[in-house]
């Protein structure tokens, strides 16, 4: 009985702490999770704020979808995933 309440909270805890990593990781993951969702970002300063947390250097030139590329590089060679 006690194993299967230990369990259980074990279980709920994850719902409540989880380290996805620094905050300019889990906010360029937001960014591309809403992107992929479908969502345009409406604001390209924001963007391109979360590419400068991330080290990346901006142009004010550069298309805010070429942004998101580079952030969505970035996550992947953060994740291992290589470029």
């Amino acid at each position: 009985m006690a194993r299967g309440i230990l369990a259980w909270l074990d279980w709920l805890g994850g719902f409540f702490v989880r380290d996805d990593g620094p905050p300019e990781i889990r906010a360029a993951r937001a960014l591309i999770t809403a992107v992929d969702a479908g969502g345009v970002p409406l604001n390209p300063a924001r963007v391109n704020a979360i590419a400068r947390d991330l080290g990346l250097e901006v142009s004010r030139q550069e298309a805010v979808e070429q942004t998101i590329a580079r952030i969505r590089a970035a996550l992947a060679r953060h994740d291992g995933g290589g470029a």
